[in-house]
């Protein structure tokens, strides 16, 4: 067994890679993989190497001497310290069972026909969910670094990853439509209620671009941005994903991802579009009406007409309900009006409609405390900001308790906003739900509603367990295509967490499981299993009846698996 020199001709371009032979038992006989990846000759040229051909075929010799001196070392038992890690990766074989029932590979052939690639785009995309799920890194220390670690074999080059990647994102919107379509043919998907959330993603870049745009940042940032809209089914399995430019409001997004799955049939009857005050306008609730949908959104309490305000705060009419300890967990009422909302469309055009509305009112304690605890460290903040004669930029969010008045001309004078204090603080602890369902009882109005803390833990895995962030991709196709990635891996995460463990453990115990459940390989056929002993995993070997408690593991245990 050799090593050796691959020269690959992509697009009038010569690309080299370092690849080697080896005996492989399933076919009797030698294979090849890639050993380094080198890139292409114009960018080695680039990088200062005159002749890359040459160059690396002196390494390529080195390495076959260095073998060759193993070899002769390890005749007199001299072992070796191996710069390859003999740890491999395995807690993903959960979602590649999952990704082989859903069957898309086909469609990931038919899509990449139109391109002349010398790479299958479906091996590279399927090893990049599993590496996002394993050890979520950049991807070139996935390439390096995590890729060799997978038992999925790697034939492609890191210039290849990225192209497949670029390529995946300029299509993203037809990939997204294939996984529905494969969800609900092997899984179902339920419409009834179906939630929309959006977040965005920050870059650690100075200049925008017609997609990283400044605009109202989550996490408070300056950084350009790109917002990403996520739509769930009633069972909190994602459906639908969406990517916009970060200074565009998330208000439309809503209706072209609906408006777009409905037209690829993958709704089917009516829903109820269930989704926080920032997706509550006057259009998104009339074209819900008038496509015969219904809704459930949040509404601002502050922002109510005095009359409103005035019943929501009349003590008259509420219903308390109680949690396990006895405590008022929350309290509720409801009632149910005509209410005339009115948009102006693309064309200029006032488009107006009444509807009949039901809006349940909730108050909770601990919510109260907790919004009055923020109100009054903010009003804190307001005072010393004042109390320093600080610029008006400086005052932060505090700035809404603050009034700026010029004086004849000279700086302005801020002083306290005592009536919006006043204001805020009457409203803690009040959260509005308005909806179309009028039939629909208060109780399962409000249920439905906070079923939306789903779509945030669909958002915090991306952030958090899957490490969707910092992103260090810059072309537009290349991010699309990053997020997708994202989005598929949740997707699996979930169908693994519902559908396969019927919802009995959460999403922190399945990715904790996914980066710990680890082999060592100790000969050719047996690996030693590095994974802690715990509830989860001993409740995972019961569910699966997979050997995953099991200390030695075979190959073809292994193969068994995924």
């Amino acid at each position: 067994m050799a090593y050796f020199l691959k020269k690959t001709k992509q697009q009038n371009r010569i690309y080299l890679a370092i690849y080697e032979s080896f005996y492989s038992p399933e076919v009797n006989g030698t294979k090849h993989r890639c050993f380094k990846s080198l890139g292409n000759i114009e960018t080695i040229k680039a990088n200062g190497i005159t002749d890359p051909i040459s160059f690396y075929s002196d390494e390529v010799k080195k390495l076959n001497e260095q073998r060759k001196a193993e070899q002769v070392n390890r005749k007199f038992n001299q072992k070796l310290i191996s710069d390859v890690s003999p740890e491999r990766f395995l807690g993903y074989f959960p979602l590649a069972n999952i990704l082989n029932t859903l069957d898309v590979e086909e469609h990931f052939g038919y899509m990449q026909s139109t391109r002349d690639f010398h790479f299958n785009v479906y091996d590279i995309f399927s090893s990049l969910v599993f590496a996002r799920a394993v050890s979520p890194l950049s991807k070139h220390k996935t390439f390096h670094d995590i890729l060799p670690s997978l038992f999925k074999p790697v034939d492609f080059s890191y210039d290849q990853l990225l192209d497949a990647v670029e390529f995946i994102g300029s299509e993203y919107e037809k990939f997204v439509e294939i996984f529905t379509v494969a969800t609900k043919e092997n899984f179902g998907i339920e419409t009834k209620h179906t939630y929309f959330d959006c977040t965005n993603f920050y870059f650690e870049i100075d200049k925008e671009n017609h997609f990283q745009r400044k605009g109202p940042s989550k996490e408070g940032r300056h950084d350009p941005i790109v917002g990403l809209g996520l739509l769930l089914d009633s069972n909190m399995i994602p459906i639908g994903m969406k990517m916009y430019p970060g200074n565009e409001s998330e208000k439309p997004v809503l209706r072209k991802t609906i408006q777009d799955l409905k037209k690829q049939n993958n709704i089917d009857g009516r829903t109820i579009q269930i989704a926080d005050k920032g997706l509550n306008c006057a259009r998104n609730i009339i074209e819900a009406i008038d496509n015969c949908d219904g809704y459930i959104f949040s509404k601002s309490v502050k922002q109510l007409p005095e009359a409103e305000r005035t019943w929501i705060l009349l003590e008259d009419g509420y219903m308390p309900v109680y949690n396990d300890s006895g405590e008022i967990h929350y309290s509720y009422k409801s009632c149910i009006e005509e209410y005339e909302y009115s948009y102006t469309d693309d064309s200029g055009k006032t488009i107006k409609k009444k509807v009949k509305e039901k809006r349940v009112i909730t108050f909770n304690p601990k919510l109260q405390k907790k919004q009055l605890r923020e109100i009054n460290k903010l009003v804190e903040k307001a005072k010393k900001s004042k109390a320093s004669q600080a610029k008006r930029d400086e005052y932060g969010d505090s700035a809404k308790y603050i009034e700026f008045k010029s004086a004849d001309g000279k700086k302005a004078i801020a002083s306290l906003n005592e009536k919006a204090i006043q204001k805020d603080m009457e409203s803690a602890g009040y959260n509005l739900l308005i909806t179309s369902e009028i039939k629909m009882d208060d109780r399962e109005v409000y249920n439905a509603y906070h079923n939306l803390w789903r779509i945030e833990e669909s958002f915090r895995i991306m952030k958090s367990e899957l490490d969707a962030r910092p992103v260090y991709v810059q072309k537009e196709d290349t991010i699309k295509g990053h997020f997708f990635i994202c989005y598929v891996t949740v997707l699996l995460i979930r169908l693994f967490q519902f559908k396969v463990l019927k919802n009995q453990y959460s999403t922190s115990d399945i990715c904790t499981f996914m980066k710990e459940f680890r082999l060592v390989k100790i000969n050719n056929n047996r690996y030693i299993n590095m994974t802690r002993a715990s509830y989860f995993i001993t409740n995972l070997a019961i569910a699966t009846g997979q050997p995953v408690t099991n200390y030695y593991l075979t190959e073809r245990q292994i193969k068994m698996m995924h």
